[in-house]
């Protein structure tokens, strides 16, 4: 998660819920302003709106290539005569 700065100048932090056991309930953006004490420590690592869509598309882009890639590997599999269940990620679970 990134700290986002907004174009109202607030920023986007990440912050996470914790239970009484220390453990991670959910996390959540909550907007800091620059009143806040952690403002000027959060606006150093801040990236902007733009940026964070850039990155995503980024990010896209290479899960596109990524699934083609494992397709491709998938379809040799079985072109080789590989069983279904020696594929990626299905060792040790039953046939369906």
């Amino acid at each position: 998660m990134f700290v986002v700065r907004l174009r109202n100048g607030n920023l986007l932090a990440p912050e996470s819920a914790m239970d009484a056991e220390g453990e991670v309930m959910g996390d959540a953006y909550v907007e800091i302003s620059p009143g806040d004490p952690a403002y000027s420590r959060l606006a150093r690592q801040a990236v902007s709106e733009e940026e964070l869509d850039q990155r995503r598309q980024r990010w896209r882009e290479g899960d596109e290539a990524l699934r083609r890639e494992f397709e491709s590997y998938l379809a040799e599999r079985v072109q080789g005569g590989s069983p279904p269940e020696a594929s990626p990620g299905t060792r040790g679970r039953p046939p369906a």
